[in-house]
């Protein structure tokens, strides 16, 4: 694999573990124990740390993508593998 590609697919894991993280550690304003702005949505977080949550998407984008590596190099899961469609594929392993 080019170190392009290796970057592209890099990108694109950062990018999908970031709806992963963000709904972990939020607390809103009430759970915080504060009164919420007239027109803020009950939902809204108290606080919101860019640095904290850019770290734990990074951490977790790069075990996903070291999994994702080790995996193409390997080939413990091969597209033949997870083809649930094709009655007639018989896989030998």
């Amino acid at each position: 694999m080019r170190w392009t590609s290796a970057l592209a697919i890099y990108l694109l894991f950062w990018s999908f573990s970031v709806f992963l993280i963000l709904p972990f550690g939020v607390r809103t304003t009430r759970e915080a124990g504060g009164d919420p702005i007239p027109g803020q949505a009950e939902s809204a977080p108290h606080e919101f740390s860019m640095k904290r949550t850019a770290l734990r998407v990074t951490i977790v984008a790069t075990l996903l993508w070291g999994l994702f590596l080790l995996n193409y190099e390997f080939g413990w899961i091969t597209p033949d593998m997870i083809d649930f469609f094709d009655p007639m594929n018989k896989v030998v392993g």
